[in-house]
């Protein structure tokens, strides 16, 4: 039995009082690769945010290893769950490797630089997401897809027991989407925990080693990949006729709606182009 980093008991989460799903039970265990998948809206962000403890708790309990988060200081929480957040506000004077030194932060003094050691980890965290030839450039002057790479790069320089990614493929191509699942799955075989917001669901199938669906103000399900996809459960997540393919010889899922729901969208997309006319 692996280690339980997060057990989560009776726990409602939302936001200005305002709950989204209530009674969550739950436990993450090291060495997980725990995808947070749902429809729009349905409170996977606020989920991860209120685990951080950036957002309160509107009932029940989060332990972090055996402790609740409201006892652990900012820093000593930084040391333990490095966060990649959904939307990253960055200012533009500042240099690629700037902002990787700055997942360092936890272990410095107020008054502590960077030393050598510090300036080499967030280099070879750089050539790892593939932005090494980026080190000196500002921020302002790379694409989304290079400056999501860089804050995985700044997340990976934290070096905590414990990841939480906030869709960290927004803005990536499809050869680095995978780059950054594999990058999880390499993390996790190396005992770190990994929580993530995602969104293609045939990537989560593929590297997942659980998943828990949020949807209808609930926790509707909590449980491996093949468990979880089915086409009755996520059509009743995400209120709309699933389907679901899977290739056994090539481990890949085909996730989609089904055609008689496309061709109604279409009919009503039609309507309205005619209106328009």
């Amino acid at each position: 039995m692996k280690n339980t980093i997060f057990n989560i008991t009776n726990l409602a989460i939302g936001y200005n009082d305002k709950t989204i799903i209530e009674n969550i039970n739950t436990e993450i265990h090291q060495g997980e690769i725990v995808g947070i998948i749902g429809p729009n809206g349905a409170g996977k962000s606020t989920f991860l945010k209120t685990l951080r403890g950036i957002m309160p708790a509107l009932g029940g309990e989060i332990l972090l290893e055996e402790k609740p988060i409201s006892t652990y200081s900012e820093r000593d929480f930084a040391k333990r769950v490095a966060y990649l957040q959904q939307h990253v506000e960055v200012g533009f004077g500042y240099t690629a490797k700037e902002i990787v030194l700055a997942g360092r932060y936890p272990y410095k003094k107020w008054w502590e630089n960077e030393n050598a050691d510090d300036e080499q980890l967030a280099m070879d965290c750089l050539e790892y997401t593939g932005t090494k030839n980026l080190a000196d450039k500002a921020m302002g002057q790379v694409s989304g897809g290079q400056k999501q790479r860089i804050l995985l790069a700044k997340v990976l320089a934290q070096q905590t027991p414990i990841l939480f990614l906030d869709e960290p493929t927004t803005g990536l191509d499809i050869v680095y989407q995978e780059e950054i699942f594999r990058f999880a799955k390499a993390l996790a075989a190396m005992g770190k925990t990994v929580l993530m917001v995602v969104h293609e669901l045939h990537l989560a199938a593929k590297f997942c080693d659980r998943l828990l669906l949020l949807g209808k103000g609930q926790l509707l399900a909590d449980a491996p990949p093949e468990q979880v996809l089915t086409e009755e459960i996520l059509s009743t997540a995400y209120e709309v006729p699933i389907k679901v393919i899977r290739h056994p010889s090539t481990n890949s899922w085909e996730i989609t709606t089904y055609e008689s729901y496309q061709e109604k969208s279409q009919d009503l997309l039609a309507t309205i182009c005619k209106k328009l006319i």
